[in-house]
């Protein structure tokens, strides 16, 4: 993981850590870390494993390995309780790292996230056995390509991001990584739900096309994040595919800014 900061680096700045999604790196979260440094956050974005300016020469990748490195990124930093803002993959290790370590997490934003399989062990597998073989070289990347820009239709340039985002991916040992990380079994996420105690905040766009009904997955993801029995609140963003934190950073940098200061606020000032 790479983890470069912006912002204040003092210890009485709250701090909030942005991961990206698969296949993306951390400069989609440009708009709303300048809009939370602006609040008065300290922001530290990242990249995955394999992705961007991070090495490729990991041994594992997908959703555990990624809540590990955030776990270890608030640790070095020494600087938790931090809010942790996942997108798509990296949403199921933002939750499984506050399930993990509730000390070191005070709240989770969760963007597009992919928190579950698709269903049985037997077609899981098969997915992801389909996806493996649809990327491999040479006809994977401009797979990949042509897929990445279909992701977001609120997104001026989505061909050229696209195009940028799959260049650095054919880098030297990048395509295997990535691969690596398309494997990711997103069951192993259930198991943490349960042990939340953080408030969550969900963000999905409205014509996101990883899912068939974008509306119905987000309320599925605040039923299975929601603390005492209440679900997650959802911000829907009309317009937007599965990055609206970059596609109308107008709609939700405030949005997401209001919940940080909720749950960075101390402890009495949440009650009642």
């Amino acid at each position: 993981m790479s983890s470069p900061s912006l912002g204040s680096a003092s210890e009485s700045v709250p701090l909030v850590v942005c991961s990206p999604a698969m296949g993306d790196v951390r400069d989609v979260y440009n708009p709303l870390a300048q809009a939370l440094c602006a609040a008065g956050f300290r922001v530290v974005t990242v990249d995955l494993r394999g992705h961007g300016d991070s090495s490729a020469a990991f041994g594992s990748y997908g959703d555990e390995a990624t809540a590990g490195d955030l776990i270890a990124l608030i640790e070095e930093l020494d600087a938790g309780p931090a809010l942790l803002v996942g997108a798509s993959m990296s949403g199921a290790s933002a939750v499984i790292a506050a399930g993990r370590r509730p000390d070191l997490v005070s709240g989770l934003v969760l963007i597009c996230p992919f928190l579950r399989g698709s269903g049985s062990r037997g077609r899981d597998a098969l997915m992801r056995a389909g996806m493996g073989l649809a990327l491999l070289r040479p006809w994977g990347p401009a797979l990949w390509r042509r897929y990445s820009a279909s992701l977001w239709p609120g997104l001026a340039g989505a061909e050229a991001r696209a195009a940028r985002l799959t260049a650095l991916l054919r880098r030297p040992g990048r395509w295997r990584a990535f691969r690596a990380t398309t494997r990711a079994d997103h069951r192993v996420v259930k198991p943490w739900f349960e042990t939340l105690a953080c408030p969550a905040l969900v963000v999905m766009g409205e014509e996101d096309p990883d899912w068939k009904d974008p509306a119905a997955e987000a309320a599925w993801v605040a039923a299975a994040v929601g603390r005492s029995a209440e679900p997650a609140p959802i911000l829907m963003v009309p317009g937007a595919g599965h990055a609206p934190m970059l596609e109308h950073s107008g709609a939700v940098g405030p949005r997401i800014v209001d919940f940080a200061r909720s749950a960075s606020a101390p402890a009495d000032d949440n009650r009642g």
